[in-house]
């Protein structure tokens, strides 16, 4: 019975092979289960990013943190081994950490930018005309690379520049403030230029979170008697609380490593040197690889957290709510 049957269907498939159209549907992708075809283009879809995120951004981690342990140049090919020195060395020089200092200017801001593009979003949330393309304008900062900022703010913080001809309008210019020479305004200065360039991108995000938000909620409470303020409090701060909070550890994380901005107008000097600028200048300019990647690693570990903080924070938060 079982050999009939084995032999039956040995019959039928030397048949479809036979005619070439049904041997071809029968091996085609279509012919699959749609469960499978969902794996299969998942699968490829996937393995193209997921390999240049190993490439670009996993191997080369791996690789810095052996760096750490060695007293590797960057030049020489020969790396010695000398175990946990340069961890040694960074935590008996307390100066090391002093970069850190300036994050907080840059994390004072990040609080900053939030907070306005949270009310300008809710703003843009209501009915208002040509809201579209205020929100293009104050995304429109994102899109600009960095370098291109840095040099723009070049101009505008200068002497005599942009900035101070503004304040001469106004009666406020003092010809003895440097914006970018003064320890005491320089990262200041520096914060206020990346919060212009990201609160656009933080803008869009809340806005399109908001929307998100039933009408009919804000609706039932408008007839209940709830001003704007209360919404805003009770109905469109929790209903974005996800997205605030991945923005927030963003900004959390960005005011750590931040690099581009500060390097391109003071490359850190006058008081303006971040904790990254400290580890490339250390690889590259001083060929000190091996330190500057222990540098690296733990920046990565204080980031890593103070992420995690902030979620069992977050998660408190939601669990009173």
């Amino acid at each position: 019975m079982f050999i009939s049957s084995s032999f039956k269907k040995g019959v039928q498939f030397m048949a479809l092979l036979a005619e070439p159209k049904k041997a071809k549907n029968l091996f085609s992708f279509s012919a699959l289960p749609y469960k499978r075809q969902k794996n299969i283009i998942s699968i490829v879809f996937l393995f193209i990013p997921l390999l240049l995120l190993f490439v670009f951004s996993y191997l080369p981690a791996f690789a810095m943190f052996g760096y750490s342990f060695t007293d590797w140049d960057g030049i020489n090919p020969t790396k010695h081994f000398i175990g946990i020195e340069n961890y040694q060395t960074i935590f008996q020089d307390l100066s090391f950490f002093q970069p850190l200092v300036t994050s907080l200017y840059y994390l004072a801001g990040s609080f900053i930018q939030i907070g306005l593009a949270t009310v300008i979003a809710t703003l843009l949330s209501y009915r208002l005309r040509a809201k579209n393309f205020f929100k293009g304008v104050y995304f429109f900062p994102s899109l600009i690379n960095s370098v291109a900022i840095g040099f723009i703010f070049l101009f505008f913080f200068q002497p005599s520049g942009t900035l101070d001809s503004v304040l001469k309008i106004f009666g406020l210019y003092d010809p003895a403030r440097l914006w970018l020479g003064d320890p005491a305004l320089i990262n200041i200065s520096l914060a206020f230029t990346s919060v212009w360039r990201y609160i656009g991108y933080n803008i869009v995000m809340f806005a399109a979170a908001i929307q998100s938000i039933s009408p009919d909620i804000l609706e039932a409470a408008n007839v209940d008697g709830a001003n704007k303020f209360q919404q805003f409090k009770y109905i469109i701060l929790p209903g974005i609380s996800t997205i605030l909070g991945l923005q927030l550890f963003l900004a959390i994380s960005g005011a750590l490593t931040v690099f581009e901005i500060p390097y391109i107008m003071t490359t850190g000097g006058n008081g303006s040197m971040t904790f990254v600028i400290q580890a490339v200048n250390l690889a590259f300019s001083n060929q000190r690889v091996g330190l500057a990647s222990a540098l690296a690693i733990i920046l990565m570990i204080i980031t890593v957290v103070i992420s995690l903080m902030q979620k069992s924070i977050l998660k408190d938060e939601e669990g009173k709510l």
